[in-house]
């Protein structure tokens, strides 16, 4: 058995402590803990949570940028597993929807509101419309996708991106961000396709 003192320990209970509070931030939001009722809710002392952030704005852009973390890991292991171009998009788009499924509204308005967990989620869809331009850079090349101006599909498909996550485009269409996720795929790649 392990001692608290073991580094590997150390490690997983650090990444455990990441995955409870992330699980309680989606579906609860995050703005109205305190550090205290974090260490009660998570079983823990406050100076275990220091050992994780300084304060609790740090501890909630390091919980924000575990679960973009986590999200991109299960979003390129679904890009692995498709063949073609088309099917990576679709995949890719798919995924983020599915990661982003689990998130509450009180998570998504108080994300938008603190601006540390706010830029993480910004640079988070910069990084999804490159990785959706090399996507659509790879159709092309292949002969897949007629020859479109990349940088504008994927910039087109970025801000459908940040309308879906923000719930704009639930609020004017009804649609749930997996399912608008999908659509955006469709829309993306058939306007594309050769």
């Amino acid at each position: 058995m392990s001692a608290p003192t073991d580094p590997d320990f150390a490690t997983r209970r650090r990444s455990q402590l990441f995955d409870e509070l992330l699980a309680m931030f989606l579906e609860e939001g995050f703005a109205h803990f305190t550090l205290d009722a974090i260490a009660g809710r998570l079983r823990c002392s406050k100076s275990t949570l220091y050992t994780l952030a300084a304060s609790k704005g740090e501890l909630v852009r390091a919980t924000t940028i575990h679960f973009f973390r986590r999200a991109t890991d299960d979003v390129e292991a679904a890009v692995a597993e498709a063949a073609s171009p088309r099917e990576k998009i679709t995949a890719y788009l798919e995924a983020v929807g599915d990661a982003l499924g689990g998130a509450s509204p009180a998570f998504m308005t108080n994300l938008a509101a603190f601006a540390p967990a706010r830029e993480a989620y910004e640079q988070n869809t910069r990084i999804a419309a490159a990785r959706v331009r090399e996507l659509i850079d790879e159709g092309v090349a292949t002969g897949q996708f007629r020859d479109v101006h990349a940088a504008f599909a994927a910039d087109l498909a970025a801000t459908a991106m940040v309308r879906i996550q923000q719930g704009d485009v639930r609020a004017a269409t009804g649609l749930d961000d997996a399912g608008a996720y999908r659509e955006l795929a469709a829309l993306l790649t058939a306007g594309i396709s050769a």
